[in-house]
């Protein structure tokens, strides 16, 4: 990792930059994948699936046996750990149901907002270096608890064309009602424009390559919302002297060994610290089955040293992380000044792979300096909100003056005889 001493503020955007990922120059590829299935299907899937994915299928969906024998596939340990998480995550998205709101805005006024579930979503999981089965439990339950109708998945097949077990068990208790093995661009067109055996849903989820990651951003331009903008994940660690070096490094390394294009910033305010931890990550290094991702990703990471805390806040709400940790002696202090993050660990007991896998927070967030902006998925992530509102006889006669008014200003004459006739109508009844 590159050390960075005292960093004047006017250097922190080149600083904080995160590695360039040119998504433009996709483009042509995924309106080609696109076009053709819009006008061919499933004949076009089975042809990418062969052509980037080198498995030969005709029949897309995953058969209910196939699911049913997962499970059995799996150890009891594993099988145990999926469970927890899967409780603790819908107890946690449970506790975000919201509620209908009802107000009389003025006598006879009444405004009202419903929360109603998106019919029809469709969640991506990755399954190239990784099966991320945990990225099921994370889209699938938050979508099953909202009361979304129909959740469909698609997910890359291995080799031989089936699933990971983990990935079908994780579906199953988590609600999904129909399953693709089907990665990359081709399932995101299919599930934003629909074939003959995949259904179109309304809005899309989940994490993805640069490929995954073009094909939703062009998708989402006319044919489909999707869940946020997404990048290469990326941490940002908070130390000081009295930070476990050791346990910097394992939170530095759990968040590098993602991917070469994963980026991780370690923030301190300890000169003494910097070695250490440096001398950590090598030690660990040596140990680690994806080395090669992580030195990749540490080769473009950076350790700053800054002068105080303040000037640590600061920095890491300009750098608006997906992930942050904080690991310093006033770790709740400093929590509460957090503006710009998609999820904070606060102490040292709390690394990030907690809400990666386990502890009930969603881990699908806001990527490249997209939480200055954008929530993590959460459960308001599977509703539109509706508003209605009832007005009155008493009700129109208390409004109808300042919206004729207004109508009148900004030169909408039919806005205000909307208003005029009913008045009217009123008056002579």
């Amino acid at each position: 990792m590159n050390t960075i001493r005292y960093p004047a503020k006017k250097d922190w955007p080149d600083i904080l930059a995160r590695p360039a990922m040119e998504l433009s120059s996709l483009d042509k590829v995924v309106q080609e994948v696109f076009k053709r299935v819009r006008e061919e299907g499933d004949q076009a899937i089975a042809e990418y699936t062969e052509k980037f994915d080198g498995v030969k299928a005709s029949n897309f969906q995953v058969p209910e046996s196939e699911i049913e024998k997962a499970a059995d596939t799996l150890n009891e340990k594993l099988r145990k750990a999926i469970n927890t998480a899967a409780f603790n995550i819908e107890k946690f998205h449970k506790a975000q149901i919201p509620k209908d709101i009802q107000v009389e805005t003025m006598p006879g006024v009444l405004c009202m907002q419903k929360a109603v579930p998106i019919e029809k979503v469709g969640l991506y999981v990755p399954g190239g270096t990784a099966p991320l089965f945990s990225t099921v439990l994370m889209l699938a339950i938050p979508a099953r608890v909202a009361g979304c109708s129909e959740i469909i998945l698609c997910s890359p097949p291995l080799k031989d064309g089936t699933l990971n077990p983990a990935i079908l068990y994780s579906a199953k208790i988590s609600g999904v009602d129909k399953i693709f093995a089907i990665g990359g661009i081709q399932a995101i067109g299919a599930m934003a424009y629909g074939t003959q055996t995949v259904p179109a849903v309304y809005k899309i989820f989940g994490p993805g390559n640069q490929y995954v990651t073009a094909a939703k951003q062009i998708a989402a331009r006319s044919e489909v919302a999707i869940d946020m903008p997404a990048g290469p994940s990326e941490v940002a660690v908070l130390a000081d002297e009295t930070s476990d070096p050791v346990l910097i490094a394992s939170d530095l390394l759990s968040q590098s060994e993602h991917g070469p294009d994963s980026q991780v910033i370690l923030i301190t305010v300890s000169e003494s610290i910097i070695s250490k931890v440096q001398e950590a990550l090598q030690y660990q290094l040596e140990k680690l089955p994806r080395k090669h991702f992580a030195l990749q990703s540490l080769g473009h990471s950076k350790i700053i040293l800054v002068s105080d805390y303040d000037t640590m806040i600061e920095m890491v709400n300009a750098y608006a992380p997906e992930h942050l940790i904080i690991s310093t002696n006033n770790a709740d202090e400093l929590a509460v000044r957090v503006r710009n993050a998609g999820s904070v660990f606060i102490g040292e007991n709390t690394p990030e792979s907690a809400g990666d896998y386990a502890s009930g927070t969603n881990h699908t967030l806001p990527t490249n300096g997209h939480a200055r902006a954008y929530s993590g998925v959460n459960l308001d992530a599977y509703y539109k909100k509706i508003t209605f509102q009832k007005i009155s006889a008493e009700g129109l006669k208390n409004i109808g003056p300042a919206i004729e008014t207004m109508a009148l200003a900004e030169d909408l004459t039919a806005h205000q005889r909307a208003i005029a006739f009913r008045i009217n109508k009123l008056k002579n009844q």
